[in-house]
């Protein structure tokens, strides 16, 4: 299956809802199509794809399954694979089991299209995260020469956002989802039988709006749009707020922040939340307890998205759910001792070998079981001491420690165990990337697939953190920059750096000579003293922010005081492979 999409939108198609009937005129008997149609007398096709990919423009369809219901009973099913062109990431088959072997005589996808537009023909189509699914199945049609059809679908994420509460499930993913509705199905990342835990998905949905009053398609829509006459009559609070980019707060009656956000457009923005386009239920209990909206006018988006985690991070409003708590992160150190281990941590200083930061312990488990299964370091918590030799553990039997505790690994030899951890952390992580592919290699030989997809999964989390330390390294090892990025009216966005953090901002109308105004940004910015630590002037989210900011289309380098730059055997290159999870 394919990631969960951001939280952005509700239940529903793309398709607006039916007119009611006329207020005018005498009273009269509405028709059929004006009291809608019902769920229980539509048809559904429930589809679900596997691909070589997460993009229709560069992947391709390898299996097709889809269910099709109606009224709760199952009507036919429809499964097959799709020969591609070109091979399967292994990484995909690790996930899916779908081999270049196995679609070696698997019908093409000319072969394969004017049965699923038969079999959906008529019917609503439903699917998990369905903009995943009909990208490929649109582009799929146009591939094969036909007409797309102008599908009328529904998605089970996007309904279940409405209706299942986060008490309930932490996330909406259809493993969780089928879990929650007693699905006998279980998802396998193979498409039939994920297409149907999403029928089980769509009929437990379906079973809660009906006790809502949500019985057609066309309730089911409205329900989705609904908006509270509370909101509707707060609108005047977006008046007179900026129209430029900026940071909004929503305060209570006691000036209490509800809930940071920021935007292009401010204003725009504000105005949003009192009306359908805003159909999360806590943005609507938010909303209800403000009293007015306090807004800063900034210079260009960076500005606003680093004002912004500023102020989540100092009011710690109860509506905002990421940025709360930036020092909550966690790392990986090396201890200081004879015998080095590693050990989770809140903090590190300067010149200590670490790995992170980590958004979860969880995250920093896999990260540190994938480092161990390729560097043997010891895993035991006890100061071990050079002069007083004490009893091997069982990893020293399994061949997974080399023992420096009873003698058996003398002082040296482990610290250069301990110096193989040390590069892998800081430099390149070659290493270890080699010894969990190998592994993923001979348990997928084995048709061990799902442990060989913990393993790549805990390489994945390994690399990405590496490539995560290295990037913040290098942008807070800068003692400043000015960068420039273009604007749509030819224009400059100024943004003075110093040690990865934003400490003046400007934007350059267009015609205007920009050399002044750097040379007054420059003399205007925020003078910053840096405290031990791997972000020593800002939030990791902040200069991460910075950074993707600096990487982005037309931004140029104006000036820069040392040099900044990666390691070129580091771990972004490879951390590259695992930026978008497979399908």
């Amino acid at each position: 299956m394919r990631p969960v999409p951001a939280d952005t939108s509700s239940a529903g198609t793309s398709s607006a809802g039916t007119s009611s009937a006329r207020a005018d005129g005498p009273p009269r008997q509405a028709s059929l199509a004006e009291l809608g149609r019902p769920l229980s007398d539509l048809t559904f096709v429930v589809v679900d794809l596997e691909t070589t990919g997460g993009s229709p423009a560069t992947a391709e369809i390898t299996e097709i399954g889809a269910v099709k219901v109606r009224g709760g009973q199952v009507l036919g099913e429809m499964s097959t694979l799709v020969r591609a062109s070109g091979p399967v990431p292994a990484m995909v088959s690790v996930l899916t089991g779908i081999t270049d072997v196995m679609l070696a005589t698997a019908p093409a996808l000319d072969e394969v299209m004017p049965t699923f537009l038969e079999f959906s023909r008529g019917a609503v189509l439903v699917a998990h995260n369905a903009p995943f699914d009909l990208g490929f199945l649109r582009a799929a049609v146009t591939a094969c020469g036909y007409p797309v059809p102008a599908w009328e679908h529904l998605d089970t994420v996007r309904i279940a956002r409405r209706v299942v509460t986060r008490d309930e499930t932490p996330d909406n993913r259809l493993e969780s989802l089928a879990m929650l509705f007693g699905s006998a199905s279980r998802p396998t990342h193979r498409a039939l039988a994920d297409a149907r835990a999403t029928v089980d998905v769509l009929h437990g949905l379906f079973e809660r709006l009906g006790n809502l009053g949500v019985t057609t398609i066309e309730d089911l829509r409205e329900y989705s749009a609904r908006v509270s006459p509370a909101q509707r009559r707060k609108r005047h609070l977006a008046d007179g707020l900026p129209t430029g980019p900026g940071v909004y707060v929503f305060r209570d009656g006691t000036g209490r922040a509800l809930y940071v956000g920021t935007s292009r457009s401010v204003r725009s923005r504000v105005r949003t939340y009192f009306t359908a386009s805003e159909p999360r239920t806590r943005m609507a209990e938010m909303v209800a307890a403000a009293a007015r909206v306090d807004a800063i006018g900034c210079a260009h988006p960076l500005e606003a998205e680093v004002r912004e985690l500023r102020l989540i991070a100092e009011y710690k409003p109860p509506y905002n759910r990421r940025s709360r708590h930036p020092e909550r992160v966690v790392y990986l150190r090396l201890t200081d001792e004879p015998y080095p281990r590693l050990s989770r941590v809140r903090s590190v200083g300067d010149g200590v070998a670490f790995l992170g930061p980590f958004g979860s312990t969880r995250a920093a488990q896999e990260a540190e079981t994938a480092l161990l299964e390729a560097v043997p370091l010891r895993q035991c918590s006890t100061r071990l001491s050079p002069r007083r030799p004490t009893a091997a553990c069982v990893l020293a039997d399994l061949g997974r420690c080399g023992a420096p505790c009873d003698g058996r690994q003398s002082g040296p030899e482990y610290a250069e165990v301990a110096e193989q951890a040390r590069q892998a952390m800081t430099g390149d992580p070659g290493p270890v990337q080699e010894a969990l592919e190998e592994r993923i290699a001979r348990l997928a030989a084995d048709q061990r697939y799902e442990d060989a997809a913990e393993v790549r999964d805990r390489l994945a989390a390994y690399l990405r953190v590496a490539a995560r330390r290295q990037r913040l390294v290098a942008l807070t090892a800068v003692p400043e920059m000015v960068a420039a990025a273009p604007t749509a009216d030819a224009g400059w966005d100024l943004s003075v750096i110093r040690r990865g953090r934003l400490v003046s901002a400007a934007s350059v109308p267009r015609g205007i000579d920009p050399r002044p105004w750097v040379d007054a940004v420059v003399a205007s910015a925020e003078t910053v003293r840096p405290v031990p630590g791997p972000t020593p002037c800002a939030s990791v989210e902040e200069t991460e922010r910075i950074g993707r900011w600096l990487t982005g289309p037309g931004v140029r380098l104006v000036r820069l005081e040392g040099e900044w730059s990666w390691p070129a055997h580091g771990a972004i290159r490879a951390a590259k492979r695992f930026a978008a999870p497979p399908a």
